[in-house]
């Protein structure tokens, strides 16, 4: 087993100690990247089920990244967010992923008109641009049918009221979902039911289908890892509804509390797999670990929020979103509120930055791939918030 303050067993130790001896050289502004051998220098990790051994590919890891940098959003209006830019863009490769998401829509049942909708929405270039590490469109492909799932449920079941969304049927539609990605024990007659309603919903049908995907690219605690942190989430959503039902929206720091388990950390438990190596749980669950991620995937989600405003603003059952809870909360304007959260984001960025560099004389080439994948996905989620039509 690995641990954070010991050295690694089977991973590689002339590359661990390549890891230690640069962070120990590289002075602390400056973010911290091994050298490597060659440019398609790969280590051993965790070996799965039925085969030898994943390959951790180093080429990006290895690669240059900028800076942390002041970003410009929206029209320009709000303060700018502190975000790394976009490790990678690539539009071929967007639109590669995008062509396979569409055929597993139409697979799966969708619609001519949802199947467009669905390119316009560009989850495809959603995960070009958010795990960068990765040119495998068929991984990639994991990614966004994931994330057409989660989106898909937010949308039909949690938030847009003109697409059936309905606090009341909320709790009880996501615990099938929780059937759909995580298969229960046959019950024989009484699964009859169950399963007939998992073939006729679209939502079931996508999170089944996208978490069979998963578990050809993954381990089973890679899938594991990824359901129960959409079930932490699900828990979020209940919270959401009720608040909705009762017309008793909460504070901004309750609204916090909950939002911080339904963030792109979600999302982020499939950087692994989806370049094809795995972090040890002992690593992957330690404390100063998760908390990074955390903190990333909740600056993420802030983000999605400041987008989101207007359009959460004008459901007819107003959705929760960050900016609107500060602005009932303290009496202000949007403009004021907007401010507020545009400084947590980017306190938070900056608190992500600070882990990172603290964990980086750790020699786990799995757990060095991993944050560097974190940071990524912050900056290739700002770029798709920022030039996706769905959030104009």
């Amino acid at each position: 087993m690995t641990s954070l303050d010991s050295g690694p067993s089977g991973l590689g130790t002339q590359l661990a100690r390549r890891f230690a001896a640069v962070a120990d050289s590289v002075p602390e502004s400056e973010p911290i990247v091994p050298e490597a051998d060659t440019a398609d220098h790969c280590v051993p990790s965790v070996p799965r089920l039925g085969e030898s051994a994943f390959r951790i590919p180093l080429r990006r890891l290895t690669a240059d990244i900028e800076p942390y940098q002041l970003l410009d959003w929206g029209d320009g209006s709000a303060p700018p967010l502190y975000c790394p830019p976009a490790a990678r863009i690539d539009d071929r490769l967007a639109d590669e992923v995008d062509n396979r998401l569409a055929e597993w829509a139409e697979s799966i049942g969708f619609t001519p008109e949802e199947i467009e909708k669905l390119r316009k929405t560009g989850y495809g270039r959603l995960v070009m641009l958010a795990h960068s590490d990765s040119d495998d469109p068929d991984r990639l492909l994991v990614a966004a049918q994931m994330n057409t799932a989660w989106w898909m449920a937010d949308d039909y079941y949690a938030d847009d009221s003109a697409l059936g969304a309905d606090p009341i049927l909320l709790p009880q539609r996501l615990t099938l979902a929780m059937a759909a990605l995580d298969p229960l024990p046959d019950a024989g007659e009484f699964s009859e039911p169950l399963n007939e309603e998992l073939r006729t919903d679209r939502v079931l049908r996508a999170f089944r289908s996208a978490i069979a995907h998963l578990r050809r690219h993954a381990t089973p605690d890679q899938v594991q890892r990824a359901c129960y942190a959409t079930f932490s989430m699900f828990v979020s959503w209940t919270a959401y509804a009720a608040w909705r039902h009762t017309g008793e929206p909460p504070a901004a720091w309750e609204y916090l509390a909950a939002r911080q388990h339904d963030t792109f950390y979600t999302s982020m438990t499939l950087i692994d797999p989806v370049v094809g190596y795995e972090v040890p749980s002992n690593l992957f669950y330690d404390d100063r670990v998760r908390r990074a991620a955390f903190q990333a995937g909740t600056a993420c989600v802030l983000v999605n929020d400041l987008f989101s405003v207007k359009k959460d603003a004008a459901d007819e059952n107003p959705v929760s979103n960050m900016v609107l809870q500060i602005a009932a909360d303290r009496g202000c304007s949007i403009a004021a509120a907007t401010e507020t959260v545009v400084d947590l984001h980017n306190t938070m960025v900056r608190d992500f930055e600070a882990g990172h560099r603290a964990l980086q004389p750790i020699p786990s080439p799995e757990l060095q791939s991993f944050l560097h994948g974190v940071r990524n996905w912050m900056g290739g989620s700002f770029e798709w918030h920022n030039t996706n039509p769905r959030y104009r």
